[in-house]
């Protein structure tokens, strides 16, 4: 991996779907230098407006009408409502993230470990399967291999480094997720990308990579077939060690419209039938995260903490060069 061409920007293709104010989804093509969208994506001020993205420490909402209120929380309006489900300042950072991954949509969490417990449980329900390589955070490891399994979802660890006919036995019929880290942590090793895209492919699965030590400033997951993208951002992309958090990134590039996650494509009741794949298109995957998983499980993080976040991304691309420049060193 090397350093990225300074004119490396991000290309989001428009997405003809309802609500993306509320879940930020991206529709412009976005075409400023990756340093310049780590300083200015996620907030536009307007005319006399805060040019920084203020603290919005506010659980609530204040709305004119209950019938407003309503349309808001039967995702029929664009608007905040409660913070669990999105904040003004969260929404900064998810959109900057977002905008940095090339993704359609991005949703932050409290940890980097809740942003992948929700990335393949937004997947996943009892009876089903999915595959991991043994490359990973010893936190992650737990998590696929003991406490999946306490709720009924069965695991796979394979070997990055075995050849894609090897990879493939792993695949059953309920194969729902596959999973990888760009540099594995703590025992650093790269993983190929485009061979568990492969993988995943064959599966008929969406590909999840963890991408907290490259960052996007090093690599795009999206570029080699990733569908998925996750975060811990308490790591490099806070870059200060002072906020604990975590986010998924939706490559809007993965076909959601089968029968095999029929949660997507079917009606949700708990939604007076919403479909979201019909509704959000692309972003179906984000979105079900979001008004699913943050609504009942709720590990949304704190305003502060995403304000601190986008202030560590405005430094990114310096700080990266100087690890780059260190690690080439040692090597040497």
């Amino acid at each position: 991996m090397t350093a990225p061409p300074a004119s490396w920007g991000s290309e989001i293709l428009p997405i003809p779907i309802a609500l993306t104010d509320l879940f930020h989804i991206q529709q412009r093509k976005i075409t400023m230098k990756f340093e310049t969208q780590c300083l200015h994506a996620g907030y536009s001020p307007k005319n006399g407006e805060p040019r920084v993205q203020p603290i919005v420490q506010s659980t609530t909402y204040t709305y004119d009408s209950a019938e407003s209120i309503g349309k808001l929380f039967d995702l029929q309006e664009a608007g905040f409502f409660y913070t669990r489900l999105a904040n003004p300042t969260t929404n900064a950072a998810e959109e900057k993230l977002a905008a940095l991954e090339g993704g359609v949509a991005a949703l932050c969490t409290a940890s980097g470990q809740a942003a992948t417990f929700y990335a393949l449980m937004n997947l996943v329900e009892s009876g089903d399967h999915f595959i991991s390589t043994t490359n990973i955070y010893g936190g992650t490891y737990n998590l696929f291999a003991h406490t999946f399994r306490k709720m009924g979802v069965e695991v796979t660890f394979v070997n990055q480094d075995d050849n894609l006919d090897e990879l493939r036995k792993a695949i059953r019929p309920n194969t729902k997720a596959v999973f990888g880290e760009t540099i594995s942590n703590p025992t650093l090793r790269v993983l190929d990308i485009e061979k568990f895209a492969a993988l995943a492919q064959a599966a008929n699965a969406p590909l999840i990579i963890d991408n907290t030590f490259a960052t996007p400033y090093f690599c795009r997951p999206f570029k080699y077939g990733a569908n998925i993208v996750v975060h811990s951002t308490s790591k490099y992309l806070d870059g200060h060690a002072v906020a604990l958090g975590g986010a998924i990134i939706d490559g809007g590039n993965f076909n959601w419209e089968q029968e095999k996650f029929r949660q997507f494509s079917q009606p949700d009741i708990t939604y007076h039938g919403l479909v979201y794949t019909r509704t959000f298109g692309k972003a179906a995957y984000a979105v079900k995260a979001r008004v699913q998983l943050m609504r009942d499980l709720g590990a949304t993080p704190a305003p502060q903490n995403s304000f601190l976040l986008n202030l560590g991304m405005e430094t990114l691309p310096l700080r990266m060069k100087q690890h780059y420049a260190n690690a080439q060193a040692v090597a040497e």
